[in-house]
């Protein structure tokens, strides 16, 4: 079974991108971890194609190239949270119609391939920096729950998960800046992505 994660760099982690092998060092490597020695005698091939900085029109203008034409059985996808961060950052205004456009397509055109989609929701910690952002990325959570569960063959939320542990642990034992997840934050992610995996594994 051939599995292609695609997102940002929550996905990417610094993977080699001149080794197709590469799985980075984020929550991808460590559900190859941990899904590999359950299923020893089948033969699971994972392909991380994140890259650091794509929103979402960045995955759709690549979705052929790096899903579809590498055939998988399965396709994971996280993307969302930089369409967010960069209207702040770059002050490149997130245009939600387009963005709605945009995600839908993005999902239709891998599901119309006929790959098995696993969407999994995009995050941001209470990091005192992206209290901000909040109001605006919940707009944009709204769009990619109603779509993802709509579309999708699995979707797992991860947002409300996050920011509920944080009332009670430190948000940046998951993540230091409120994005990018810590090694533990990876796990947890690994740890419930691979449940709705393991639901398509024969």
């Amino acid at each position: 079974m051939k599995i292609v994660f695609i997102g940002d760099s929550i996905t990417d982690c610094e993977r080699d991108r001149s080794d197709d092998a590469s799985l980075g060092n984020g929550y991808v490597k460590v559900l190859s971890d941990k899904l590999r020695p359950i299923y020893p005698d089948m033969d699971i091939e994972l392909v991380n194609k994140g890259i650091s900085g794509n929103e979402v029109c960045d995955v759709l203008a690549r979705v052929q190239k790096d899903v579809i034409d590498l055939k998988p059985d399965a396709a994971v996808l996280m993307i969302g949270v930089n369409n967010v961060l960069h209207q702040y950052k770059y002050g490149k205004q997130l245009d939600l119609r387009q963005f709605e456009r945009d995600f839908k397509e993005l999902l239709e055109k891998i599901k119309q391939a006929g790959i098995l989609l696993i969407v999994l929701e995009p995050f941001l910690m209470p990091a005192p920096d992206k209290l901000r952002m909040r109001p605006l990325f919940d707009k944009e959570l709204e769009i990619i729950h109603r779509i993802g569960v709509e579309l999708a063959d699995e979707f797992v939320a991860y947002d409300e998960m996050f920011n509920g542990l944080s009332e009670s642990i430190r948000y940046t034992e998951y993540s230091v800046d409120g994005v990018h997840p810590t090694h533990r934050g990876s796990r947890l992610i690994a740890d419930t992505a691979i449940k709705s995996i393991r639901k398509h594994l024969i």
